[in-house]
């Protein structure tokens, strides 16, 4: 209810003199997104290029995080509730497991559209990175946690989550050996046949990819973690 009467200050949807289109730094954007990057979404732009140092933080944040929850998942007190059995004695549902089977594909399609179409409408490397996470949690609650953990093992979900971060600091390194700064994706032009601009386009797939890479795997990671209680074994 806060929150609802607050939003009475904002200004109206659209408005082109609200604080947030009329500052210089949106300004500039708005004016030279298309110009710097032939990228037609603004908010890619700004979260993989403009400010493409923070977004890499942010997904080693995300890193972090699912190595936490696993550690002290893992190492903490045998008696926590390691003497709670989780009882799973059932069989998978046949109408359920065989829907699942039909639509893990489409979900999981879809996941590479948002994340390789994030250029030009809503979506990117988090949002296609969570609908991926999704289908193989989605695997884990039609079955169990280990049919899911055949597909992705929890050691491999560490290792695609650090390949990510590889890449995107790949891509950022890349440049600066190039002789630009440190994720100035212009310089890759030197080494692929495209303008600066299309260079920085293309190179934003690339950290992209490395984003969904990363949250795919820590979002498997956490729920096989959280709903084991760190046993990767039974669970929901």
């Amino acid at each position: 209810m806060l929150l609802a009467w607050a939003a009475k200050d904002f200004p109206a949807w659209g408005d082109p003199q609200s604080p947030a289109s009329s500052s210089p730094v949106a300004s500039h954007f708005i004016a030279n997104t298309g110009v710097d990057t032939e990228v037609p979404n603004m908010v890619t732009a700004v979260l993989a290029d403009y400010r493409g140092f923070d977004t890499m933080f942010e997904t080693v944040v995300v890193f972090i995080a699912g190595l936490a929850v696993f550690s002290i998942l893992r190492g903490g007190p045998k008696s926590r509730t390691r003497d709670r059995e989780f009882v799973v004695d059932f069989e998978p549902d046949l109408i359920v497991t065989n829907t699942v089977r039909l639509i893990v594909p489409v979900i999981q399609i879809f996941a590479f559209y948002v994340l390789a179409h994030g250029h030009v409408s809503p979506g990117g490397g988090f949002q296609g990175g969570v609908t991926m996470g999704a289908s193989f949690i989605l695997i884990a609650l039609s079955w169990d946690l280990k049919t899911a953990l055949a597909r992705f093992p929890i050691e491999r979900c560490f290792t695609v989550a650090a390949l990510g971060i590889v890449i995107y600091a790949g891509i950022g390194l890349l440049s600066l050996f190039l002789g630009g700064e440190f994720l100035d994706y212009a310089h890759l032009a030197k080494i692929f046949p495209v303008s600066p601009e299309m260079a920085r386009y293309h190179a934003m797939l690339g950290v992209e990819i490395g984003v969904g890479f990363t949250v795919t795997a820590i979002m498997f990671a956490l729920y096989a973690s959280l709903s084991t209680d760190g046993r990767m074994r039974d669970g929901l």
